[in-house]
């Protein structure tokens, strides 16, 4: 999903549901996040990254649950 301002649009929306974490492009063209905050939250912003932005084409979403370590502050595109 990159070439679409994935990216971007995934930190707007986590914003806009109070998450934090950090989102990045992998080498194979995929897009990682870590999401952090309210379970109601969280799931809604699952729900967001199967529609994307304009223009996406997203075939799978996963989810697994991990230890964030120290809790991020905000929401960051880190790559």
């Amino acid at each position: 999903v990159q070439g679409v301002s994935f990216r971007v649009w995934t930190r707007t929306e986590a914003e806009k549901l109070g998450l934090s974490g950090w989102v990045r492009n992998e080498d194979d063209g995929s897009v990682t996040a870590l999401i952090v905050g309210a379970e109601g939250a969280v799931s809604t912003m699952m729900n967001r990254l199967w529609e994307g932005p304009t223009g996406a084409s997203v075939s799978s979403v996963k989810s697994q649950d991990v230890d964030p370590g120290q809790e991020p502050n905000g929401f960051r595109i880190v790559g």
